[in-house]
């Protein structure tokens, strides 16, 4: 069953979505080499507080923490751990908060630089992934970015999930990366993870999937990977997810509200709105 937002609870979440953009851009902006993932988590969780919310993914059960933190080849549900970040390493931050009852989710990735240099000692363990220099490393994140805003641009009545699908698979297939099919975007509200599910790839005639009303919150995400986009956990806590052949990996996500005068991100960070 499909949960749609009233006027009145897009603005609650409006509001909620912009104090969780804020804090995903600080939390960027102090991801350098020499950061520790804990240090990352810690800030997460003070600022979640201190915004008047609180950590959304801590109402999934069994985890503790408000972020996800992936490093490279590491996908998804990454628990924050003791790493210092180096220069070169690919990282995605995921974040979610509550605010007034209404969850919101957003994730970004980006490259660990002090410089704009060519990052060597990462290009030659990343060489088994086609990666020859920083260029590749952009432009590779800069299709995934891509392939959000496509999708979030089609997220208009009278379309279907299938048309935001779509709208990913058709860059993802331009640019020669591949989605993960076993992981999706998703509705969000009163909980974290409501329905529909949002594959990055098309799944069945478009017409099929659900039409959209008005009133949907939907966390449009592109979970995408320089290889084979197939994934195994990592390790054996359970959570964290990584490319099985080891390619180095991006997460894009930002929640959005279906309007009558279109989509509306609701996460956005401060500098994505100038």
């Amino acid at each position: 069953m499909i949960d749609r937002k009233t006027p009145a609870e897009i603005i609650v979440m409006r509001e909620g979505g912009k104090k969780l953009g804020k804090i995903l851009e600080n939390l960027l902006d102090i991801s350098l080499p020499g950061t520790n993932l804990l240090t990352l988590e810690e800030t997460a969780m003070r600022e979640i507080i201190a915004s008047g919310g609180s950590p959304s993914f801590t109402t999934v059960a069994d985890y503790k923490w408000a972020t996800c933190l992936c490093v490279n080849e590491v996908i998804v549900h990454a628990i924050p751990k003791s790493y210092v970040l180096k220069e070169g390493d690919v990282l995605t931050i995921d974040i979610g908060l509550i605010y007034g009852g209404f969850h919101t989710d957003t994730a970004w990735t980006k490259v660990i630089k002090n410089t704009e240099s060519s990052l060597p000692v990462y290009l030659r363990r990343q060489a088994q992934s086609g990666v020859k220099n920083l260029g590749d490393i952009e432009l590779f994140l800069k299709s995934g970015e891509k392939a959000m805003w496509d999708a979030i641009e089609v997220s208009k009545i009278g379309n279907h999930i299938g048309d935001l699908s779509k709208a990913i698979d058709d860059e993802m297939k331009r640019s020669g990366y591949q989605v993960t099919k076993t992981l999706v975007g998703h509705g969000v509200g009163r909980t974290l993870h409501e329905e529909p599910q949002i594959p990055g790839y098309v799944r069945g005639e478009l017409k099929n999937t659900l039409k959209l009303i008005g009133g949907e919150t939907l966390a449009v995400e592109v979970i995408y990977a320089m290889g084979s986009g197939v994934v195994v956990y990592d390790n054996d806590d359970g959570w964290t997810l990584a490319t099985k052949d080891g390619s180095v990996s991006a997460v894009f996500e930002h929640t959005i509200a279906v309007t009558p005068s279109g989509p509306e991100v609701l996460t956005l960070m401060p500098r994505q709105l100038s």
